[in-house]
């Protein structure tokens, strides 16, 4: 089944959030141990984006944590899929990513960055389930969202 498009404003865990940071490419809503992307439509997100993101989640969050990543793919947009080599190249450790997909080009794009990213990319059709396989992830520890 495929699940509905949200946006993560729209979910009761948004009070969760400590910052939000909009750039021409998208929106970022950083919450702890976790970073929401929601890219706007038809962008690239290549690695001067991501450095920016990058430099932001580390001033927000706690760098000793581990941090969670979700691509929350409420729009269609492309990733540099090979940008993810200059990424471990600078060292940064990314443990936790997952991507939201809501349809058939979102999927097609999982397929190439599986190809350059070290660890698993796990695939969601609903926000809300990505937020808790994160959480539980960084946490250690299941986290049951009221509904």
């Amino acid at each position: 089944m495929k699940g509905h498009m949200q946006s993560v404003k729209d979910l009761a865990f948004f009070k969760n959030i400590r910052e939000i940071r909009e750039y021409e490419f998208g929106v970022f809503y950083f919450f702890d141990g976790l970073v929401i992307s929601e890219m706007n439509e038809g962008e690239t997100f290549d690695w001067p984006s991501a450095k920016k993101i990058v430099n932001v989640a580390y001033e927000i969050l706690s760098k000793d944590k581990p941090i969670a990543y979700i691509s929350n793919r409420i729009n269609n947009y492309s990733v540099v899929p090979t940008d993810w080599l200059k990424f471990y190249k600078h060292r940064h450790q990314l443990e936790f990513y997952s991507v939201v997909a809501y349809n058939k080009s979102g999927l097609a794009s999982v397929v190439l960055e599986r190809m350059f990213f070290r660890s698993n990319i796990r695939q969601f059709s609903n926000l809300e389930d990505a937020i808790k396989w994160s959480l539980s992830k960084v946490n250690k520890q299941e986290i049951d969202f009221p509904t």
